[in-house]
């Protein structure tokens, strides 16, 4: 989404989650097991197996734990975990949401405070971290505003995801960073909303009625189908994989875009915020 709150629980570190995804490969391999007939004992999937021994995706505590004693590693991966190097600042649920981001198939989302962090400039992004109350100091910043411009190149690649982006008019408006970085920002969003599978819908100021006054959220779909949904506020953040919540967001989703312009509309309207300069 557009910010990311802060918290004591980090990322860790990408070259110990390669080690540890290794340690595991070793275990599996040595008690006869196949990604697949691992990852079906413990219905997570081959591929999340796979993205684990990868370095890609963190082995969670609680799966670590199942593990140890399933491949009789006398607690070796769960020990791992726990001495693992901590390098950045994504929160556990923020962290887990990027890699389900990273492997979505379908993203959607609706944002009502900042643009969404896959359509931001890194000017923009960097005047959004500035802005955090309390502040982050320049290495912080430099770190946030790089993940976010990484996560960007899944819209990219040969297969890019479904991607469908709602956006209230007012964040289109306000200048973030300043006029400069605010018109630059603009050019960009007129640019994506031509790439290939990409919707982008501004919901205008004066419709009288609006289908998420309760704020913005983001809603996933994996390739195994699976339906999540992620929200942030100011006490953190939440991955949501709840079908009964997930489906509340999902009519919130599809009433927004009835509410919201076309993109054709969308774009006649930062063609004309853009002239206006």
């Amino acid at each position: 989404m557009g910010t990311t709150t802060r918290s004591r629980r980090t990322r860790r570190n990408a070259s110990a989650m390669k080690m540890v995804g290794a340690l595991l490969a070793l275990h599996r391999e040595a008690a006869g097991y196949t990604q697949r007939s691992l990852g079906e004992r413990f219905v997570v999937g081959e591929q999340q197996i796979a993205s684990i021994e990868q370095g890609r995706r963190p082995l969670k505590p609680d799966l670590a734990e199942q593990l140890d004693e399933l491949l009789d590693t006398r607690g070796a991966l769960s020990e791992a975990l726990k001495h693992m190097p901590e390098v950045d600042l994504v929160p556990l649920w923020a962290e887990e949401f990027l890699d389900r981001e990273r492997e979505a198939i379908v993203i959607s989302s609706y944002e009502n405070q900042v643009l969404p962090g896959l359509l931001q400039t890194d000017a923009y992004a960097e005047a959004v971290f500035r802005s955090r109350v309390p502040v982050y100091d320049e290495d912080e910043i430099a770190q946030l505003v790089a993940a976010r411009i990484e996560r960007q190149a899944i819209l990219q690649g040969k297969e890019p995801p479904i991607t469908s982006f709602v956006i209230w008019e007012p964040v289109l408006r306000a200048p973030i960073g300043g006029k400069q970085v605010w018109v630059e920002q603009l050019r960009h969003l007129r640019t994506c909303s031509e790439l290939p599978g990409l919707m982008l819908q501004a919901l205008p100021l004066d419709r009288a009625t609006h289908a998420s006054l309760d704020g913005a959220f983001v809603l996933l779909e994996t390739p195994e189908h699976q339906r999540l949904a992620y929200t942030e506020n100011h006490r953190g953040s939440q991955l949501i994989a709840d079908p009964d919540e997930v489906a509340i967001l999902t009519q919130k989703c599809a009433m927004l875009r009835s509410q919201a312009l076309t993109p054709e509309d969308t774009r006649d309207l930062l063609d004309r915020l853009l002239g206006e300069q």
